[in-house]
């Protein structure tokens, strides 16, 4: 079995009267992506603060990497990166000269820091900007820089709390291609992230968080068949046949509907198999098809049926 990597069993975190994570448990396995997603105030970065140490937790268990968060700090921050919302570069330094100085103060000699600087920026696409300073850089450039530099000592495993926060579209993928390219060398991820499809493309397992507590987890292929709604979309070519569709699919079981213009018939349907009822009731009833559009449900239609059911505290 593979190993793993982020182990939470209980974990709670209050601040005085405010519980900000309650009972919350999850595993992340080596070199996989855990999508962490929730609205503001969740407690992702909670969630976050507290696995990077930077939080002792009021209750329950925390491992990252074999190492208990508060009995063996020091030996989980040896194995950890970080990069959070904005990037923490030094803008008065270089590109390089930020991640020399990352290397030195993690211990490498100077001839170490530097040949390590220059992989990573090989690695991130900065090997052109190195020598400028990281104020002049866009701001993909610098959340590249930012992952570069938690990337300096080698961690077995980065959380990476809303990283393309921010981000044109171009500079998100981009950031989207590292990620793929650390897991597949045997990283293991935790990311936070309010972008649907960000988790939908990157992540290999999702737990979605609400009021601190975790009400939902799964692949997003999972989430989606528990919570989200698959519809057969058929558009007629003339209004003449349209009646006589909506009552030979309500015939079927069905429960079509249709948009104003009458045009467009809507059939909700349990998977693709059922593609072929919709279309023979609409073949008997002599209906003219323009256009036929099989809809799988999205992330976001999971997050939005999740968080309209999530129950107050």
């Amino acid at each position: 079995m593979d190993a793993v990597m982020i182990d939470v069993a209980g974990l709670t975190k209050t601040f005085g009267s405010m519980t900000a994570l309650d009972d919350v448990s999850l595993s992340v396995p080596k070199g996989s992506v855990l999508g962490l997603l929730g609205h503001n105030g969740a407690g992702k970065t909670t969630l976050v603060s507290i696995l990077s140490t930077l939080l002792r937790p009021s209750a329950g268990q925390v491992r990252v990497a074999g190492f208990d968060v508060t009995q063996a700090p020091l030996e989980v921050r040896r194995r950890i990166g970080l990069t959070g919302q904005y990037a923490a570069v030094d803008e008065t330094l270089c590109g390089r000269d930020n991640l020399i100085l990352i290397a030195r103060l993690l211990g490498a000699a100077r001839t170490e820091a530097s040949a390590r600087a220059d992989e990573l920026l090989e690695v991130f696409q900065l090997t052109d900007a190195a020598g400028r300073r990281a104020k002049t850089y866009s701001g993909g450039m610098r959340r590249r820089l930012d992952l570069a530099a938690g990337l300096v000592g080698r961690p077995e495993v980065i959380f990476l709390d809303e990283p393309t926060t921010g981000l044109d579209p171009v500079a998100r993928r981009d950031l989207w291609d590292v990620v793929q390219r650390l897991v597949a060398d045997g990283t293991t991820v935790l990311l936070t992230t309010q972008y649907l499809d960000e988790a939908d493309f990157l992540a290999d397992s999702i737990t979605v968080l609400s009021k601190g507590r975790i009400i939902a987890s799964g692949t997003a292929d999972d989430l989606k068949s528990r919570v989200g709604r698959r519809s057969v979309n058929l558009t007629l070519g003339d209004l003449a046949g349209r009646r006589h569709t909506v009552e030979a699919l309500r015939r079927t079981g069905l429960a079509p509907t249709h948009d104003e213009e009458g045009l467009v018939v809507t059939v909700p349907v349990m998977d693709s198999a059922q593609i072929a009822v919709v279309v023979r009731a609409a073949d008997e009833a002599g209906a003219e098809i323009a256009g036929l559009a099989y809809c799988e449900p999205t992330l976001d239609d999971v997050y939005m049926a999740l968080n309209h059911s999530s129950p107050a505290r």
